[in-house]
């Protein structure tokens, strides 16, 4: 019965949480479209390229011995902790990619010690996730117990990524911001019309973004919840 309980418990959650943030659909369609608008596009295209974006921020963050790789094959750029790297997606036809290696440079200057507990402990709580579903199956224990220990972890882990998200998304903008306008200062090319519409756009993106990142990140803890829950009340009825 415990089994149900929670899995409805987390139904209930989900609801909450998409009302509470304002998450629609059609909002996460609209942050593609205007993603990939081609006279959006047109004007980040006057921007240098990836690599020199991210060089040039890193040295406005005094944080120069980050290693940068660009990597084609892949549609998420990230910042990895373990080895102080850099990665950026193939985000060339993106007008937010200035906005998007600002968010992976400010990952690279949060506290070490945060981002190594972020990425070991997110690891070690899907590593654990993998391992409940045969204990439980397995009826260990009664199975229960690994429900709950894993609510605990994901928890924690909740906590910690959407804060180092958080601080990274909120930043992101302004420092953007503060290179489009210095390097118009450098540059004929760009406008002030053009870095106004940029910001514009990328603060109407900002605002369904940055929630549904929220709401994603809590999902995923939510989701592996009920498909421990639902594999105990299988077991439990067998």
């Amino acid at each position: 019965m415990e089994y149900i309980i929670v899995i409805v418990i987390m139904l209930i959650s989900v609801v909450i949480l998409k009302i509470g943030l304002n998450i629609h659909i059609k909002d996460i369609k609209k942050i593609k479209e205007i993603g990939y608008d081609k006279e959006l596009n047109k004007i980040a295209n006057k921007f240098p390229d990836n690599k020199a974006i991210c060089e040039k921020i890193l040295a406005k963050l005094n944080n120069e011995k980050v290693m940068i790789e660009e990597e084609n094959n892949t549609k998420t750029s990230l910042y990895i902790a373990i080895s102080d790297k850099i990665i950026i997606a193939n985000i060339k036809d993106t007008f937010t990619r200035v906005q998007t290696i600002a968010h992976e440079c400010l990952h690279s200057i949060q506290n070490r010690k945060v981002l190594l507990f972020n990425f070991i402990f997110s690891n070690i709580s899907l590593i654990y996730f993998i391992v409940s579903i045969p204990l439980i199956f397995l009826n260990i224990l009664g199975g229960y117990i690994f429900v709950q220990i894993y609510i605990a972890g994901g928890l924690i882990s909740y906590i910690v990524k959407a804060y180092l998200e958080n601080d990274a998304m909120t930043k992101a903008f302004y420092l953007a911001k503060e290179y489009m306008i210095e390097y118009k200062e450098e540059n004929e090319k760009i406008t002030d019309e053009d870095i106004k519409t940029l910001l514009s756009k990328m603060e109407e993106i900002n605002k369904i973004g940055i929630p549904f990142t929220n709401f994603y990140l809590i999902f995923g803890i939510i989701l592996k919840v009920s498909i421990l829950c639902l594999l105990g009340f299988i077991v439990s009825l067998m």
